[in-house]
């Protein structure tokens, strides 16, 4: 995810930007946000979660998702709600009599499980259904959920779906893909995906994944696409819009597919063009590219964010328009969402303390290619970096533990502390371990947890495996401490006073 700043000459180093959701304590807001048919359950309902540190209600106990199955009906108009109707099929974990989807912004018309109707009710922005007969643990279980996914939010409200110009697009990151469908909203849950879009004619849908065909019956055609890797619901994405594909070759012969508006189609191409280089510059350091096809979807819309979702990166198309990003920037821009498909994406943070992983490592990459093919030397940023570190730590918090959310504010956990404050931890490791053994590490790191999620703690046990010392002194008062430690080779570097003024806000 990158926050990208008000135009300038000169463009400050990188800043992220990131839509988020509102608060699930802030349970009140559910009334105007859900409409459900209500049928009491027999004792009363609450929310859960998985007990993640900073979004305590995300994710739901007693389940495992396998697969999600979500058709969607885009009316022709980016304001009224669309039919939905999403199924899951999960393993279950424990015995439930009942259980909990995260779901906060539809119309619940029905639900099933295994077939025959059940009960639901809501709680906080859950879903709480209770099926006609309990459920045994490590029984297999399907829950076919008739709905609305609405589009239009309240002013609050921030994530889901987008509203382009001609259409939609998703941006669920971090909490928001229940505004959108019924599921387990945590990272921690990965599942393989189906989206079934129908739209009228001549608009285009594209999803996450592989084209499994396009049916056209009278006036609407049903696009499918199916993933062939697992994937959290917060990078899911479906685009529907008046959008041109366009079809290339990357390296091994990945398909490379491109969303764009399609008046716009021969101004990017330029752009577009670049992907497949920038996809072999990242094989060069990792390794083969992790999924089935890679591609960038640019939304005609005032998004304020770029956003890794999976195979199908989101980006604002102002960012190739306009004149005021050097083009070394706007390319190091693209770096940072493709290399998210190795880090996040492919190995995806367990829980999001883990985000550093994440966003630390794309803002490498980034900077990295800026080095290699602007000559934007990685040392000047890091230094850079170095001399404000205690103040965002002071801020956000150590990277790898970042503080909560401020309330009502979502987003503001995606601060410096964990972009180039977490990539100057990964400097720090390769000035300790040497170019070679870093780089290393690196490669065996996306091989070892390719299509699983990984914590802080697993990245610490395999550095100290490649680096073959006990590297939990060294790493534990960079990722957690609240000051920031000496540099190895850069004994000169200090800590700065912050500047005279503020930089401008970034737009979201």
């Amino acid at each position: 995810m990158l926050l990208t700043p008000r135009p300038r000459t000169q463009p400050p180093l990188t800043r992220r930007r990131i839509l988020r959701t509102l608060s699930h304590r802030k349970a009140a807001l559910l009334a105007s946000a859900v409409s459900v048919c209500l049928v009491a359950a027999a004792a009363p309902a609450e929310p859960l979660g998985v007990g993640d540190r900073l979004y305590p209600y995300l994710g739901n106990p007693g389940y495992d998702v396998a697969s999600y199955d979500i058709s969607l009906t885009y009316p022709g108009t980016n304001d009224q709600p669309l039919q939905a109707v999403t199924t899951i099929d999960a393993w279950t974990t424990d015995d439930l009599e009942r259980f909990n989807l995260d779901f906060a912004h539809g119309t619940v018309r029905s639900v099933q499980v295994d077939g025959r109707p059940a009960r639901f009710t809501s709680a906080g922005e859950d879903l709480v259904v209770t099926p006609e007969h309990p459920l045994s643990e490590r029984s297999w279980t399907r829950i076919t959920v008739r709905h609305t996914s609405d589009p239009v939010y309240g002013k609050d409200q921030q994530g889901g779906w987008v509203r382009t110009s001609d259409g939609l697009a998703m941006a669920n990151q971090a909490d928001a893909a229940h505004l959108v469908f019924p599921c387990n909203d945590h990272p921690s849950d990965k599942a393989m995906f189906t989206f079934r879009i129908t739209a009228p004619n001549g608009y285009t849908a594209v999803a996450n994944g592989l084209p499994a065909g396009a049916d056209r019956v009278g006036r609407t055609t049903t696009w499918t696409y199916r993933t062939q890797h697992p994937m959290a619901t917060e990078l899911a994405q479906v685009s529907i819009g008046r959008s041109a594909v366009v079809h290339r070759e990357g390296p091994h012969g990945l398909p490379v597919r491109d969303v764009v508006p399609a008046g716009d189609r021969k101004a990017l191409e330029p752009w577009l063009a670049k992907t497949p280089g920038q996809i072999a510059w990242m094989e060069s350091k990792l390794g083969h590219y992790p999924f089935e096809t890679y591609g960038l979807l640019m939304a005609q819309a005032d998004t304020g964010f770029e956003l890794e979702t999976q195979t199908l990166s989101l980006f604002e198309k102002g960012l190739f328009t306009e004149p005021a990003y050097p083009k070394w920037y706007v390319e190091s821009v693209m770096v940072h969402e493709l290399s998210h498909q190795w880090f996040g994406d492919s190995v995806t943070p367990r829980s999001w303390s883990d985000v550093w992983l994440n966003e630390g490592h794309a803002t490498w990459y980034e900077g990295l290619y800026a080095e290699e093919t602007a000559h934007r030397p990685m040392e000047e940023r890091m230094k850079a970096a170095y001399g404000a570190s205690d103040r965002w730590r002071q801020a956000g918090g150590p990277p790898a533990r970042p503080k909560p959310p401020v309330p009502g504010q979502k987003i503001s956990i995606f601060r410096p502390n964990i972009y180039d404050g977490a990539a100057l931890v990964l400097y720090a490791l390769r000035q300790e371990i040497g170019r070679s053994a870093f780089e290393r590490l690196e490669r065996i790191w996306v091989q070892e947890h390719r299509d699983t999620t990984a914590t802080t703690s697993d990245f610490v046990r395999l550095a100290t495996a490649v680096a073959g010392r006990d590297l939990r002194g060294f790493l534990t008062p960079w990722l957690y401490g609240e000051k920031t430690p000496p540099m190895p080779g850069h004994p000169d570097w200090k800590p700065l006073p912050p500047p005279k003024t503020a930089p401008p806000r970034a737009r979201r």
